[in-house]
């Protein structure tokens, strides 16, 4: 195992990790409860039972894509803090400002599942997501560097964490871009975000391995 992994964070900086990851959860949970019941009489048959459930559609696959696309910043924030061991004050608003734009989440995800296939709601949360993710990207890049990151922290492992970021801002400039074309393609358009963390991991190790001699 290698040594940066063998020590554990600061106490106050773990204390930032753990309140991170309840917002997170809370977060994901929400997403959940903003789907909605449907409520019909207690007399309704499978059909209808089914109808309801068809009419949820929207609700349910906008569930999905944030709840990955959550997964996705927690694996970012988990990642770039598993590599961290110091804490200095300025991290704090860094990092409340990221969690700020989660806590939103649930909120323009019901904004937009609600009204599928209308510009601004779907509009509002590529937005939302563009600025998630810009704001995870500079998180990311600053506790994977002095004074909080390990000094015996993997040059590639760092380089790896800091490129997968970008990967939500790439997908997420996509669906922007789509929302105000064709709002009803731009959730499919958030899907390529897996891709580009695919192609931008590609693209870095290569790089990182010349750079280390590797």
């Amino acid at each position: 195992m290698d040594d940066h992994h063998d020590a554990g964070p600061e106490p106050m900086l773990e204390r930032l990790i753990f309140f991170s990851d309840a917002v997170f959860a809370i977060a994901i949970t929400l997403l959940t409860i903003e789907i909605g019941v449907p409520h019909l009489r207690r007399s309704a048959g499978v059909s209808e039972h089914l109808a309801a459930l068809a009419q949820r559609l929207p609700n349910f696959i906008g569930f999905l894509v944030s709840f990955a696309v959550i997964a996705a910043f927690w694996n970012g924030h988990h990642r770039a803090f598993g590599l961290a061991r110091s804490y200095a004050p300025g991290v704090k608003a860094p990092n409340f400002q990221l969690l700020c734009a989660i806590a939103f989440m649930p909120f323009a995800t019901a904004y937009m599942s609600e009204n599928f296939g209308a510009v601004v709601p779907t509009f509002t949360y590529c937005l939302l997501l563009l600025v998630t993710g810009l704001l995870n990207v500079r998180l990311i890049r600053l506790v994977t560097s002095a004074p909080y990151v390990s000094p015996t922290a993997p040059v590639d492992e760092v380089a790896v964490v800091r490129l997968r970021g970008w990967g939500v801002v790439l997908g997420a400039a996509v669906g922007l871009a789509m929302s105000l074309i064709q709002p009803a393609l731009a959730q499919m358009m958030l899907g390529t975000i897996p891709g580009w963390i695919w192609l931008l991991q590609r693209s870095v190790r290569p790089a990182v391995s010349k750079v280390s001699g590797g």
